[in-house]
């Protein structure tokens, strides 16, 4: 488990170039607002971005990870068949590659936002857990947006809102 977690964090900073600056209070929230809806999250709200050609060379290594392997196995057997079988076959699997590299980065994005929602969360509502408090300061700020609180007056608005 343990290297598994280091491999992905390792896998993500080499991936995405995330800024120092801290996410602002009112950018946090809509981004949470928005991962909770399952929506993608604008990534300069939240101060990263995707190298992608460094995502390439990773979805490459993964898929000949898992391919090679496939293919030393099944190459004997694939040898004798007809070679109209092995053609198709060839197309579907590349279909699929290309097509999973979409599923490949979406989910590093899922993965991303929600460590980069996280870490900023410790900042600004050090005492309240992210997996607690996400969805009832979510309700607390779409509040906050019809009652028109300013920025300045947010924070104090949220932490006044869930004191009672």
């Amino acid at each position: 488990m343990l290297k598994i977690k280091n491999l992905k964090e390792n896998v993500l900073e080499y991936i995405y170039v995330i800024s120092k600056q801290p996410i602002l209070l009112r950018d946090l929230l809509i981004a949470n607002r928005q991962y909770n809806e399952g929506m993608h999250v604008e990534s300069a709200k939240l101060g990263f971005r995707l190298i992608l050609s460094r995502a390439y060379f990773v979805y490459t290594l993964f898929i000949l990870f898992i391919l090679l392997p496939v293919f030393v196995l099944t190459h004997q057997q694939l040898a004798y068949i007809d070679s109209h079988i092995s053609i198709m076959g060839a197309v579907v699997i590349t279909a699929i590659i290309f097509m999973g590299f979409n599923f490949f980065k979406s989910k590093l994005r899922d993965v991303i936002t929600l460590k980069l929602i996280q870490r900023s969360w410790k900042l600004h509502f050090p005492y309240f857990s992210y997996e607690e408090y996400s969805f009832k300061i979510e309700a607390i700020f779409e509040k906050s947006l019809k009652n028109e609180i300013s920025k300045r007056n947010l924070e104090k608005y949220i932490l006044d809102s869930l004191s009672t």
